[in-house]
């Protein structure tokens, strides 16, 4: 991004990756099938997962607990199906900021989180500054959003959207390599 220093983007790239590091040598296969499992049926009983990864239930929610304290597993979730709920329209909106000064990023970011129909909010590298997934009722209720709450935002320059035709695939979290084993 244009007026960021290069070192403070890689600076913070390097911890990320040298904490996710960390927390991935401390991992063992057990805990791998937990996250796997969790992933995919956030809802299952503790004893079911027990059952499931070969542990009996007090060690298998204490290292669920130990997950959950160390941030690897942030919350759990329903997935809700947007159109069911009258919500047909889905765009991605790529922005771009009139400057890339960190407080400057964070405003814009702030205001992001405010507004319910923002999902999705990911700070880009190169042109563009940020793209953002958003959901709508109608074209109407789009439109109305992108020129009285998008557009008009601090700091915005210029903002690009894609309607979503169909999505090929939607899948939440990682790709988890588990032992098949235990």
């Amino acid at each position: 991004m244009a007026g960021q220093p290069a070192q403070f983007g890689a600076l913070a790239l390097a911890q990320e990756d040298l904490m996710a590091t960390r927390i991935m040598a401390t991992l063992d296969s057990i805990d791998r099938r937990l996250l796997a499992e969790l992933q995919a049926e956030g809802r299952v009983t503790n004893v079911e997962l027990a059952q499931r990864v070969g542990l009996t239930a007090p060690p298998c929610l204490r290292r669920v607990r130990a997950l959950e304290e160390a941030g690897v597993i942030r919350g759990y979730h329903a997935d809700l199906d947007p159109s069911k709920l009258g919500f047909s329209i889905t765009v991605f909106a790529l922005v771009s900021l009139k400057s890339q000064a960190e407080e400057s990023l964070r405003q814009f970011e702030e205001h992001m989180r405010g507004l319910a129909e923002v999902r999705e909010c990911h700070m880009l590298n190169g042109e563009i500054d940020f793209i953002l997934k958003i959901v709508s009722r109608d074209l109407q209720s789009f439109q109305e959003f992108l020129t009285s709450r998008l557009t008009p935002a601090p700091n915005v320059a210029s903002v690009k959207t894609s309607l979503t035709i169909r999505t090929a695939k939607q899948q939440p979290g990682v790709p988890l390599e588990v032992d098949e084993e235990g």
